[in-house]
């Protein structure tokens, strides 16, 4: 457990000496009354008055600098190659899909995951050639109903658009189902087939990226390799002069856990090659004319253990500058985890300290300054836990990540899967939003880049404020997202986790105090508890009202100085209206 909080920083003798004058004029004037200067014990039955009893926490935020400014795009999104082989890819152009992805834009869109090396191009649009097998009424009726609804968005300008019939998507579902079992073969025999995507298939995914305001980071196949070991250019090539003769603005990552080869292919990449194949990679983006410029994003390494670490810091010894960002992976837990409690363990949500802390030690070692990203991440491994992974419980594992990530200087996380990949996706196959794309969505519209430094002190009859704060409450800090056209800059959102069995009050203190609160609180909505996968904001229901529309995210405003009160194992955000932060306005 670590000795302190990732979101407590050191207190100014300002902050100090306000918080002791309010605590004792509280005290004050709460256990004394004008007629005796004894304390009273309440009688039985009865509350006990005073500011000591109604209140757990004084929180004050620095407003005058932020210690952080991430990338506007700092919450972004993934999609697994599994969907060429399920056939999803086809239905990304569905408008309800594209509405989704957009509600969390700007961001970064990573195609890629374990089957990135197993992904080969092929320049052309025969689309039956290369789907995977299935039923008679798929390759008979269905493969005609997806070149026909082809055909009709290629006659669209602009972004191309779809509503697919009930009875298509039910089919694909079907299909899906079947494919995926196929897919979990692979992945626990460690032995994958390999993908091809067309031309076609580039088109249709560029379309959804683009449409949906997304910037899109390919994954290209590491381990097309050629005798000597070396990296094999020609499908890559082939892609990229595609790709720009289509104006594609892409950009590019090579391979997926490169750590993990010896134990997937039986074949390794020692960090020397892999950094020869990043620069070839480069020289070969400088090669055509449209990508000379063009982002690479790399090594994409696994979890920081003694492999990972020691490929990443051969990699950034030899090609740390080639890379415009240092991305790596990160996952809490293994498949074999079954009880939605084990989501709120709180050793479980501090495993990310020390790996962030053991990555950011060996990039600044090379190349100090370097921006770091976390790709890839997910609340389990193996594509998260059926009934757990994808419910309201997941969110404090998720919402916890985006806080320590951003505190501890993360530049972006990619969130693994948007869609249909295993349990631990954003949208489900009917296309209807999880818990966690609520937290998302919520997180996007309310939460800036810039952090800002949190101040907290535990007041208790028996104090353990550091206990308190590191274990069981969870408060963050940024500016508001300029995007938010509600909110004037200078705006603070703050959002805290509370994972206590019990309700929590908050009392805002310092430059917080006396000012307007905007609570938006998210709590699981029916019967599931901890198991829903409903969400409802501040008591009502979050559902999408048509396939174009969201539904209002209606705040409730808390009078100026009244205290928070976060109900038991339950996420809030708490937007401090007209506070004029300095560290906000620029």
């Amino acid at each position: 457990m670590p000795k302190s909080s990732p979101c407590v920083f050191p207190w100014s003798s300002l902050w100090l000496a306000s918080l002791i004058t309010l605590v004792v004029q509280s005290v004050l004037s709460s256990s004394y009354s004008s007629s005796s200067s004894s304390y009273q014990r309440p009688a039985a039955g009865d509350k006990r008055p005073g500011f000591m009893e109604r209140t757990l926490v004084l929180l004050d935020v620095n407003t005058r600098s932020p210690i952080r400014v991430l990338n506007d795009n700092f919450l972004s999104l993934q999609l697994d190659p599994s969907i060429i082989k399920d056939g999803w890819l086809d239905f990304l152009s569905s408008k309800r899909l594209v509405t989704l992805a957009r509600g969390l834009s700007p961001a970064f869109l990573r195609f890629g995951g374990k089957r990135t090396d197993f992904l080969q191009f092929n320049n052309q649009k025969n689309l039956a050639k290369f789907r995977g097998p299935g039923p008679d009424y798929y390759l008979k009726n269905y493969e005609d109903d997806i070149v026909r609804s082809d055909i009709a968005l290629d006659k669209q300008n602009g972004c191309k658009l779809a509503n697919h019939p009930d009875i298509m998507l039910e089919l694909q579902r079907e299909k899906a189902a079947t494919t995926q079992l196929v897919l979990l073969k692979e992945q626990l025999s460690n032995i994958y087939s390999n993908i091809t995507i067309t031309a076609r298939s580039l088109d249709k995914l560029y379309n959804f990226a683009d449409c949906a305001g997304l910037h899109l980071i390919l994954g290209l196949n590491a381990l097309h390799r050629n005798p000597d070991n070396s990296w094999n250019t020609s499908s890559t090539l082939s892609l990229l002069k595609y790709g720009a003769g289509k104006k594609y603005n892409i950009s590019w990552e090579l391979g997926n856990e490169p750590n993990a080869y010896r134990s997937m292919v039986g074949r390794a990449v020692n960090s020397t090659q892999l950094a020869q194949d990043y620069t070839k990679l480069r020289t070969l983006l400088q090669s055509v004319r449209y990508y000379h410029r063009a982002h690479l994003f790399g090594p994409n390494a696994g979890r920081p253990r003694k492999n990972a670490i020691l490929l990443l810091d051969g990699f950034m010894k030899n090609a740390g500058s080639v890379v415009d960002a240092v991305t790596w992976q990160h996952y809490y837990m293994d498949g074999r985890v079954n009880k939605a409690e084990d989501f709120l363990k709180t050793r479980l949500l501090d495993t990310l300290t020390e790996q962030i802390t053991k990555v950011t030690k060996v990039v600044n070692a090379h190349t100090p300054g370097k921006k770091v990203w976390l790709g890839g991440l997910g609340p389990a491994w193996a594509g998260g836990i059926n009934n757990l992974s994808d419910t309201y419980a997941a969110g404090f594992l998720w919402v916890n990540t985006l806080g320590m990530a951003a505190v501890q200087g993360i530049d972006v996380v990619l969130r693994h899967s948007f869609f249909d990949y295993g349990y631990t996706h954003l949208v489900d196959q009917h296309f209807n939003p999880l818990p966690d794309y609520w937290f998302s969505l919520v997180f996007k519209r309310l939460v800036g880049p810039r952090v800002l430094g949190v101040r907290v002190a535990g007041l208790q009859r028996k104090p353990q404020p550091g206990r308190v704060i590191r274990d069981k409450l969870r408060i963050y800090a940024h500016c508001t997202s300029y995007y938010n056209h509600n909110y004037v800059r200078g705006s603070i959102t703050i959002y805290i986790i509370n994972l206590h069995r019990s309700r929590k009050k908050i009392k805002l203190a310092g430059t917080l105090r006396n000012k307007t609160v905007h609570q938006y609180l998210l709590q699981p909505y029916g019967t599931d508890g901890l198991k829903a996968k409903h969400v409802q904001l501040n008591g009502e229901k979050l559902l999408m009202v048509d396939n174009e529309t969201f539904p209002e995210l209606k705040p409730k405003t808390l009078r100026a100085g009244r205290t928070i009160a976060m109900p038991p194992m339950t996420i809030g955000f708490y937007v401090i209206k007209n506070i004029n932060a300095y560290a906000c306005r620029r």
